[in-house]
């Protein structure tokens, strides 16, 4: 049983954990086993924007290419939120286009995000990484439909333990994103916030990984 790691900026290296490496388009690293790929609102370039969603559409019909993202919004930035919006519905078109989960960087944006999954139709699964907020906005979130995957915060906020164990078994994953602990550090503690053990809770992040990242399907 593996430790899945859905999100991070380095892959481990390690033959029990299963990382999806976050890539960027114009800084792409082949070595990489599995990865997503995506244009994160932080490095919108208006003027290289064609250019790089072709290069995420090739990428994206690679076998070992597991989502689309990270990609988001984020209102904390200079980059106008319409030009953002703009940006990440061209990329959840792809994402529908070729039937790929959806990786989200979300701040200050979430009623926007909604509306836009909502405007679109979107039928991919979409997974809310670095969740940090209280546990209304959970709730809202999951009846939208989208995932949360848990990992910096929960590390770092012992307030998060709460929202955590409120969020059901079939709707969350794990990740590291840019920590320095390690993918098992996360699952220690998210295995006792939810009262289990750590091999009960591979057992339900392998379950959801299954349903939702499906070129990496481990069976």
């Amino acid at each position: 049983m593996k430790f899945i790691n859905i999100h991070t900026h380095s892959s481990s290296n390690k033959a029990a954990v299963l990382d999806i490496v976050n890539q960027y388009p114009t800084s792409f690293d082949a070595t990489a086993t599995h990865f997503s790929i995506g244009i994160h609102p932080w490095y919108i370039n208006e003027e290289m924007l064609e250019e790089e969603l072709k290069i995420i559409e090739t990428k994206l019909q690679l076998p070992n290419c597991l989502a689309l993202g990270e990609c988001g919004l984020d209102k904390r930035r200079q980059t106008s939120i319409d030009i953002q919006l703009n940006v990440f519905e061209a990329q959840l078109l792809l994402a529908e286009k070729y039937q790929m989960p959806v990786i989200i960087h979300c701040v200050a944006a979430f009623q926007e995000l909604i509306a836009l999954k909502q405007k679109l139709n979107i039928s991919v699964p979409m997974v809310i990484h670095g969740f940090s907020k209280n546990e209304q906005l959970a709730q809202q979130l999951l009846k939208q439909g989208f995932y949360l995957s848990f990992g910096k915060y929960l590390i770092k906020n012992p307030e998060l333990e709460s929202v955590f164990k409120s969020i059901p078994n079939e709707r969350f994953f794990l990740e590291t994103d840019t920590i320095e602990e390690g993918i098992e550090q996360v699952y220690a503690l998210a295995a006792k916030y939810k009262n289990t053990d750590v091999v009960t809770l591979q057992q339900i992040v392998t379950t959801n990984f299954n349903t939702v990242f499906k070129n990496g399907r481990m069976d």
